[in-house]
């Protein structure tokens, strides 16, 4: 009977170590035995498998605006809006481009601090056309100078990515 009850104690508390909801707490395996702590935002997911940085940017090379596919990819933080943390950006190993990457249906968003934080999001990767005003608006949310800002004068192949959930590693 001490048995039982200590093995009902552990899966209870094994099943109740994610919480499901916007802002939730998670651990996975890094695939060396350790365990990694997330804090969880968006729709909860299982970390199963991921796309590097490396690998998603061999996939953009191959897409055209109009491409979408549905992944989950980890990659650094190189910028995130600092007024809510409604989107931010990541970084591709060779590209001199970030991934843009914003929140389904503005339902989320992430912390204003996590520039250089390893992140893993789920979601659907794409390539659009940025416009000059949307690029403008961007460059103003990261703080850059006005003449930076009105350096903008065109549209530009944006590597992007809608998340409906994003891991950030604590």
């Amino acid at each position: 009977m001490k048995n039982f009850l200590l093995i009902l104690s552990f899966a209870s508390i094994t099943l109740c170590s994610c919480k499901n909801n916007a802002e939730g707490e998670a651990a996975t395996g890094n695939g060396q035995g350790q365990e990694v702590a997330y804090k969880s935002y968006g729709e909860d997911f299982k970390l199963n498998q991921s796309l590097t940085a490396a690998e998603m940017e061999e996939r953009f090379q191959n897409m055209k605006p109009g491409d979408t596919a549905e992944v989950t990819l980890k990659a650094t933080v190189n910028s995130v809006c600092k007024n809510k943390g409604c989107w931010m950006t990541l970084d591709l190993p060779e590209d001199n481009e970030d991934v843009m990457v914003k929140f389904k249906d503005y339902g989320f968003f992430v912390p204003k601090d996590i520039e250089q934080k390893d992140v893993v999001v789920r979601g659907k990767a794409y390539v659009t056309e940025v416009s000059v005003d949307e690029q403008r608006h961007y460059a103003e949310d990261k703080g850059e100078t006005a003449e930076a800002v009105a350096a903008i004068t065109e549209p530009k192949r944006t590597l992007s990515f809608l998340a409906d959930g994003v891991l950030i590693e604590e």
